[in-house]
């Protein structure tokens, strides 16, 4: 094989020492090229107007290759510089022409190309290419992170939305709506205790066993079951009141700056033939007329002025000496009418307004009645699984209740455990909470907001997150051109090495490995 055959092979990494080791060129080139590099910056001052110039010299660094060129171009716009013996006169030419020179001189140029295409190789294309994959893995990422705000954006509307759906009301007005809402509760209480009547088979099971009276075992579920809802005043006095004054709701809601009317005003009123009045929050109370003239019907009679001051009931007396009196004459028959002591036939007001269901204490104290008694039936369902045949200590306790089996108990518990979840419902808890809790309406507007503020808050994210993506996917792309541009500049540098050190060694193929 002829020595013209064997190709000449250079790894990138090495190509600057094999340079130097083969005494092409010098082992420091620094001090030459800073000496070039000043040269070009002079002559780059003084240059003629042209396109091809503009184009050549915009955003790059000049170097031997570029300095040729330009020398072509020079040779066409000065060349009425020219003289007889092909000379140029032109300043600019011999700048150029010096700055080729020594470019040329211990093959500078070539020392200075193998610098720029290894770095080019080890550092520039790396470096671009490594930026364009994290751009793009910060818009994939971005993008990622806007798609998974939409799990909790649509977890918040959906517990928005169902809170909505507990309370009963859209969302729009909420005061209006609370109020609203809130006029229903009564038959929303009606709903909820509509089978209270299944419960008194287990009722009456728990009276027996504990040896108590029906209507001492579990008052309030007692009386629920009888009665129904009634409200607390007949539960207390067991007779239904003449009228109800329930306390006016009050819903506390920050967002609503509203003047509130001053209903607590005492009005005596006027001096009205005697008569005396009072308006307290909205409702007359009549004390009557006061006739304090002697000899009226019902009037007080204290005598002509000066005796002993008896009272004169407005009855005629009789003589009663020697006249035996019948105390057991009917009281009817005079027409009396005596009145019921207490509260009976009263109006029920304050917390005795308030239904069973709707008084805090007392759907507290009915709610621990129905784990009082569910506790029962569950002690008792566990009792009939331990009883044996052979344990008679245990027989004789379950004889009070030998009529029912697990199988009616178990039924017993399954009525217990839906009035239980009518009475725990979610829109039963918000309503009563809002009705006797007057900071609870604040809380919970306050919470809805919340949720809404959140939302936006999300979707804003996102949207910025999307924008942030769309950002970078540009920045990614403007970057290809740059890297294209980069790429075809090393693959020139690399043929132009290849081709000189080629003529160097008789137009052997020279193979630059590691390249692009």
């Amino acid at each position: 094989m002829n020595e013209a055959d064997i190709p000449i092979d250079i790894h990138t990494l090495k190509l600057q020492d094999w340079l130097v080791s083969r005494r092409i060129v010098p082992k420091n080139i620094q001090a030459n090229l800073k000496d070039i590099r000043s040269k070009i910056t002079t002559a780059l001052q003084d240059m003629p107007s042209h396109e091809k110039l503009i184009e050549l010299l915009k955003g790059t660094n000049i170097n031997y290759f570029h300095c040729k060129e330009i020398i072509e171009i020079l040779k066409q716009t000065e060349k009425d510089t020219k003289g007889l013996f092909g000379s140029y006169g032109s300043q600019r030419m011999k700048d150029w022409q010096e700055i080729v020179r020594l470019y040329e001189k211990d093959s500078v140029y070539l020392a200075e190309t193998a610098q720029l295409y290894v770095r080019n190789i080890n550092y520039e294309i790396p470096n671009v290419r490594k930026q364009m994959t994290k751009l793009e893995q910060q818009s994939d990422e971005c993008l990622k992170r806007s798609n998974d705000l939409s799990k909790p954006e649509a977890q918040l509307l959906a517990e928005h939305a169902a809170l909505l759906q507990q309370i009963g009301v859209k969302g729009e007005n909420l005061r209006e709506e609370f109020t609203q809402v809130l006029s229903g509760l009564s038959e929303i209480y009606d709903k909820s205790i509509k089978k209270i009547g299944t419960l008194e088979e287990a009722l009456n099971l728990y009276a027996t066993t504990t040896g108590q009276t029906k209507q001492q075992c579990l008052p309030i579920t007692r009386h629920l079951i009888d009665f129904g809802n009634t409200t607390v005043y007949q539960y207390i006095h067991k007779e239904a009141p003449l009228s109800v004054e329930e306390p006016p709701i009050k819903l506390n809601l920050s967002e609503e700056n509203e003047m509130k009317n001053n209903d607590n005003e005492i009005d005596f009123g006027g001096d009205d033939n005697g008569g005396a009045s009072s308006t307290i929050s909205g409702e007359m109370i009549d004390f009557g007329e006061l006739n304090l003239e002697s000899g009226g019907e019902g009037g007080i009679d204290f005598g002509d002025s000066g005796e002993t001051g008896d009272i004169d009931w407005g009855i005629e007396s009789a003589p009663t000496e020697g006249v035996e009196i019948n105390f057991d004459i009917p009281i009817e028959e005079y027409g009396i009418v005596v009145e019921g002591a207490g509260m009976d036939g009263g109006v029920a007001k304050g917390d005795q307004a308030y239904t069973l269901l709707d008084s805090p204490s007392y759907r507290e104290r009915f709610i621990d009645e129905l784990y009082e008694l569910e506790a029962f039936l569950r002690m008792r369902c566990y009792e009939l699984r331990q009883v044996t045949a052979s344990s008679n200590v245990m027989f004789s306790l379950m004889e009070s209740i030998s009529t029912h089996d697990e199988v009616s108990l178990r039924k017993m518990l399954a009525n217990l455990d839906v009035v239980l979840t009518e009475m725990s419902s979610e829109q039963t808890r918000h309503l009563f909470q809002l009705k006797h809790s007057p900071k609870y309406a604040d809380l919970l507007a306050s919470k809805l907001k919340q949720m809404l503020k959140a939302v936006e808050k999300i979707r804003t994210t996102k949207q910025v997150l999307k924008d942030r993506s769309v950002e970078l996917k540009e920045q990614r792309v403007a970057l290809t051109p740059v890297l294209d541009k980069l790429i075809a500049q090393t693959k020139d540098l690399q043929g132009k090495i290849e081709q000189d050190i080629s003529k160097r060694y008789k137009n052997r193929i020279v193979n630059l490995l590691g390249g692009v």
